[in-house]
């Protein structure tokens, strides 16, 4: 059996626990830069608040509707998030986080378990733990668990946030109820083929004869077509090394100076290298990229990007740091207001296992250092140690003028109780 668990509307319910005063009320919570809405609770749905909402258009109507709209708070997500994960490889040891607020997982040697209440067990452990509410999928494929977490989540007062697919029964009728274009897996242009097909369920869907879909489209959508017919074609998904890494973000602002845009790039390429470091890789090739902002059409534009080809592998943060920084000093322009720029690291090989160059090589003392680096990052958190080019008391930064604060990541914004 598979399992899917979703925290209910996650960056909303992270602010809510240690913020009580949130529950029950609307919230909405922005995007990078306070762009746009990407999370609303359930009574900001209600009100009408849509996703994608650009705030600066939506500003009055969410004073109108009491709707309390909040920055992105990454670093409270992200811990809260790695508790949530860590909670469920209690219950098993094969879990796929497939994103920041869900999961795959899968039950293997639990066939004389009642399943409605493991995931009963699963969601008061995570809500007793972290406060964050769940809904709990379970079925006997990958496809199916997704499809059994959405009706746990929309019949909430029937299922407990619990919805088993355990007999054929249950599969056809769940598949009945969800639309087409509800179903995991098929994206807008599948949709239209299929429609054209007479498709309008799921169920629709799993009717069509296997050797039209094979011929029609790929192994993947017969996958998922198998899947849904309770046939297990699709694992959990193994972690794979990544092939390229990249870093690129918006400004909090629009900036022509050399020296901010060399520190953000400088922050990038730090960023690049440490994930290098994580999945044991290092890179032969730097690509950086930088552009003006599009949507101010009355200022000039300008984008480019450009490459540097290495002499010999490198993960070091010193080393990618410095040929970023000289890279883009390359391709900026002057007077030009710029607003986004990114780094990529690719040409990836094994860190210890890679062609030597006999006249071109690492200074060997940046292994250690950068070893030690990491370790203390990680120990200390919040990137106590970084390179002199970058800034010392903000990494990302971004407009986050409504920002809560980390209250389980920085020892200065903890709960206090008198």
């Amino acid at each position: 059996m598979f399992g899917l668990i979703d925290c209910n509307n996650f960056y909303a319910s992270c602010e809510r626990v240690f913020n009580p005063s949130l529950r029950n009320v609307p919230v909405a919570i922005l995007s990078n830069n306070d762009g746009c809405v990407i999370s609303r609770s359930d009574e900001a749905k209600a009100i009408g608040l849509p996703m994608g909402a650009p705030i600066f258009k939506w500003e009055g109507f969410c004073k109108l509707n009491n709707i309390k709209v909040l920055s992105s708070n990454y670093p409270l997500y992200g811990d809260m998030s790695n508790r949530v994960m860590t909670i469920l490889e209690q219950f098993t040891p094969d879990v796929e986080v497939y994103s920041i607020d869900e999961a795959f997982v899968q039950f293997k040697g639990f066939d004389d378990y009642d399943f409605n209440d493991y995931g009963n067990q699963i969601r008061k452990r995570i809500l007793k733990w972290t406060g964050i509410p769940t809904s709990v999928g379970i079925a006997p494929t990958k496809a199916l668990s997704k499809v059994a977490n959405k009706i746990a989540r929309k019949f909430p007062d029937y299922t407990k946030g619990v919805y088993v697919i355990n007999s054929e029964e249950s599969r056809i009728k769940a598949l009945k109820w969800i639309p087409l274009e509800s179903v995991w897996g098929i994206g807008r242009g599948l949709q239209k083929r299929l429609k054209a097909k007479g498709c309008k369920t799921a169920y629709d869907f799993t009717l069509l004869p296997d050797e039209w879909v094979r011929k029609t489209f790929s192994i993947t959508e017969w996958k998922l077509k198998k899947d849904l017919e309770g046939i297990q074609k699709l694992d959990l998904d193994q972690r794979e090394v990544k092939r390229a890494i990249a870093t690129t973000r918006s400004f909090d602002y629009t900036y022509n100076d050399i020296n901010y845009i060399k520190e953000r790039v400088s922050t990038f390429a730090s960023s690049c290298a440490e994930k290098l470091r994580k999945q044991k890789s290092s890179c032969h090739m730097i690509i950086v990229m930088l552009s003006s902002d599009s949507h101010k059409r009355q200022l000039e534009q300008h984008r480019a990007s450009t490459r540097v080809i290495l002499p010999y592998p490198t993960d070091s943060s010193l080393v990618i740091s410095k040929l970023a920084v000289d890279a883009v000093t390359s391709i900026h322009k002057k007077g030009i207001q710029y607003k986004r720029a990114g780094v990529i690291v690719t040409g990836l090989v094994p860190t210890d296992n890679h062609q030597l160059d006999m006249f071109h090589f690492e200074n060997p003392k940046h292994k250690p250092l950068m070893s030690a680096i990491d370790n203390i990052n990680k120990k200390y958190k919040d990137y106590k140690i970084k390179i002199g080019s970058q800034d010392l008391e903000r990494t990302w930064k971004m407009r986050q003028e409504r920002l809560s604060p980390r209250y389980t990541t920085n020892i200065n914004e903890i709960i206090k109780v008198k």
